[in-house]
């Protein structure tokens, strides 16, 4: 559809542009002294979609971040979208890494850098370019959904779709939160892994001790936990809890080279666990200690601490929930403690992994669009990571098709420095997803 095509292109120079105002906020969910930030990226977004004529712009909010539900009319007898994306970001983390600072998106070649340009606001911005480009005329009816604390597990989003279930339901969801197989290579994600959380502290300790008076009777809770947390594993790094649960592999071959150019690892460095690379990250649980409270090196005395704690995040794959692998966790910390030392495990979030088949007449006319926008049709592919939403949607509307797009590819390197979102591919999208829309209007 050429009118289209040539529609859509006029409106990526303003939509890329969204993305850069949009960085520019630091909405990051996982820190309250960003909340003003996080309502002020809301603020931002249902702005944009007021701009766009919607008749239907609301805030809302379940005790949780807010989000924006926007509701567009359709043709008679037209089928309801709902597109999705989050406006909540993760932490620059050391600034000194970025080759521009996090919260400045910057144009480099054919990239995009910024935090949040490929997770999720560009997911944000492929969704304006492609309505506006329609100029009023919608072949469906839409409803746009931008939550607002993906990043932190999305604890209130079940409550927040019960709550307003009417407004969100929909013959189809497009979750533009995912990643492409390759840059150039459209994706559809079809199994995510879950993700769970806790923090475990570890006391050997009353009061903190001089470490040579003391030192090598007393055990000190920083060691200890360093020796707890040893046990998460097996020697090739494998996952040793108990009771946790793999899926079937992917048949998509990913080969090594490809990962340690993608993945950045070094020279030398081996790889974790056994099986395919596919089902090392799809379909196989992994365990990541994500942050240690601790005395800094630079803050370091000749100190025993009496107490010391880490945040531990469980990747479960489909077949599991995710409050039964949380508990599997818990189990295996608490029952694994050196030196008698005590174990005080504190429960954090649970989002369920998910499997999205790509079937039926609404996917069907998805992958026309996706492979006329790209000039190649969509891989089926797994992600490692976890869009708990997906599970959401699933058990909220049963008979919805639930398509998991993406705007970020293998470099896009979300959540770490220098997060990039590659423009080109960025165009397609959005085209991709006009052309879906399009395709769905009442003969």
């Amino acid at each position: 559809m050429p009118e289209l095509a040539h529609a859509v292109a006029q409106q990526i120079p303003r939509a890329i542009e969204d993305v850069v105002r949009l960085v520019a906020i630091p909405s990051v969910s996982s820190q309250p002294e960003h909340d003003a930030d996080v309502e002020a990226s809301a603020q931002a977004v249902a702005d944009h979609l007021t701009d766009l004529g919607c008749p239907d712009v609301q805030i809302v909010a379940e005790g949780g971040k807010p989000a924006v539900i926007a509701r567009f009319e359709g043709p008679a007898g037209a089928p309801r979208v709902c597109l999705y994306a989050h406006h909540d970001v993760q932490p620059v983390g050391d600034a000194a890494i970025w080759d521009n600072p996090g919260f400045e998106a910057t144009r480099r070649g054919d990239r995009l850098y910024g935090r949040g340009a490929a997770d999720d606001k560009g997911g944000i911005g492929v969704h304006l370019a492609a309505l506006r480009a329609f100029g009023g005329d919608l072949p469906v009816g839409v409803t746009v959904f931008v939550e607002g604390e993906e990043e932190i597990g999305s604890p209130s989003l079940g409550a927040l779709i019960a709550r307003h279930s009417e407004q969100l339901r929909a013959d189809a969801y497009v979750i533009a939160d995912s990643g492409n197989w390759d840059v150039g290579v459209p994706a559809f994600t079809t199994t995510l892994r879950g993700v769970c959380d806790c923090v475990v502290e570890v006391a050997t300790l009353d009061h903190a001790l001089h470490s040579g008076q003391y030192g090598g009777v007393v055990p000190d809770a920083l060691t200890a936990l360093c020796r707890l947390l040893a046990t998460l594993h097996h020697a090739d790094g494998s996952v040793a809890v108990g009771g946790l649960v793999a899926a079937p592999d992917s048949d998509l071959d990913y080969p090594e080279d490809r990962l340690r150019t993608e993945s950045g690892v070094l020279d030398g460095v081996d790889y974790l666990g056994s099986g395919s690379i596919t089902s090392r990250i799809w379909s196989q649980p992994s365990v990541t200690v994500i942050g240690i409270d601790a005395p800094s090196v630079a803050e370091a005395s000749n100190t025993l601490f009496p107490a010391a704690r880490a945040k531990v995040s469980l990747r479960v794959p489909p077949g599991q929930r995710a409050a039964d692998a949380l508990d599997r966790l818990v189990e295996h910390l608490e029952t694994n403690a050196p030196w008698g030392a005590r174990v005080t495990v504190t429960r954090g979030s649970a989002g369920d992994p998910g499997v999205l088949p790509v079937e039926g007449e609404i996917a069907a006319a998805a992958t026309r669009a996706f492979t006329e926008a790209f000039g190649v049709a969509p891989v089926h592919m797994g992600q490692g990571g976890s869009i708990p939403m997906a599970a959401d949607f699933q058990r909220q509307f049963p008979g919805a098709t639930i398509l998991l797009t993406a705007v970020c590819d293998p470099d896009s390197r979300m959540h770490g420095p220098n997060e990039s979102l590659h423009l080109g591919d960025f165009a397609k999208a959005a085209l991709a997803e006009a052309l879906f829309l399009e395709a769905l209007r009442p003969a």
